[in-house]
């Protein structure tokens, strides 16, 4: 058995697990590559039956038009019932990443749609593609992670995994969000993908886009909604995203990396976070721990 055969027959055994032993389990999916991943495993761990869950997006609004093409191809695909979860209340108020601040709008945006959602249908456990090598807060987390009736996570309150061992009890109105994913890294993920050949969002292969450099960040201009700041002229960068968010608040890195094989070889050498284009994880000291407290994915 090969590393990534070993990571793969884990994650079936966690996505089974949660089948067997919980009333509604649902499968968040944010489109990017872990979720490619984690919906590849969900129609291996339940052929030739289709997973028994639905899909739930969380959109802003504010997604990258060829990640909402792709997400409405790839629940169809899966033959997946797709739910989509958007604060109505703050998208009518006009909530954008230019009228708040990245974390007020994060959690307006993206934490309060996603509890409303999780509590409208009674979800009582949620798969996330989050891994643990991605960003400190989330190694703290376990594989299946306790939350409050009130989506919040303490982690000081979350129960011993020892071996394969889960706990899945709750109380009334408690849930768990479940990481199948934890202990893949994000090379596994892509020598995974093209191991499978699994479908991913063209955003991730390497073309010219058009671009603004903004704080040392380059910001992909997906649509005429970005508002060009004085001396600001988009210019096309050959260039590829390692992680997917709003498009505002997601930037690019500079890249020539078109196939599977090249990205593969770039994240060989790589010394950067993969998550050091995404800014909403740089509001301040601790600010993706802050948002997983208050119910955030």
């Amino acid at each position: 058995m090969t590393h990534l055969d070993a990571l793969e027959a884990e994650s079936i055994h966690i996505m089974r697990e949660v089948a067997a032993e919980f009333r509604k389990p649902v499968m968040l999916y944010s489109i990017g590559k872990d979720s490619s991943v984690m919906l590849h495993l969900a129609a291996k761990a339940f052929h030739p039956s289709r997973p028994p869950f639905p899909l739930l997006h969380v959109d802003t609004g504010w997604k990258f038009r060829e990640m909402i093409a792709f997400r409405d191809a790839a629940a169809k695909r899966a033959e997946m019932e797709l739910l989509v979860a958007l604060n109505r209340e703050g998208h009518d108020a006009g909530v954008t990443p230019f009228s708040q601040s990245s974390s007020v709008y994060t959690n307006i945006m993206k934490t309060d749609a996603l509890k409303e959602a999780l509590t409208q249908h009674g979800f009582d456990a949620a798969f996330g593609g989050a891994r643990r090598d991605e960003e400190k807060s989330r190694a703290k987390e376990r594989i299946f992670s306790f939350r409050t009736q009130h989506h919040g996570w303490e982690p000081k309150n979350q129960r011993p995994e020892l071996w394969n061992l889960y706990n899945t009890r709750i109380d009334k109105g408690e849930s768990i969000r479940v990481f199948p994913l934890s202990n893949w890294t994000e090379l596994d993920i892509w020598q995974y993908i093209m191991r499978e050949s699994i479908p991913i969002v063209p955003l991730y292969f390497a073309a010219e886009r058009p671009v603004v450099e903004r704080g040392g960040q380059l910001i992909m201009v997906d649509d005429e909604r970005l508002p060009l700041l004085p001396g600001e002229l988009p210019q096309l960068r050959s260039i590829r995203f390692r992680t997917l968010g709003c498009y505002p608040l997601t930037a690019a890195m500079p890249s020539s990396a078109s196939t599977l094989p090249e990205i593969v070889q770039e994240m060989l050498v790589a010394r950067t976070s993969e998550r050091s284009g995404r800014l909403i994880d740089h509001d301040q000291a601790g600010s993706m721990e802050k948002k997983k407290r208050e119910g955030y994915f």
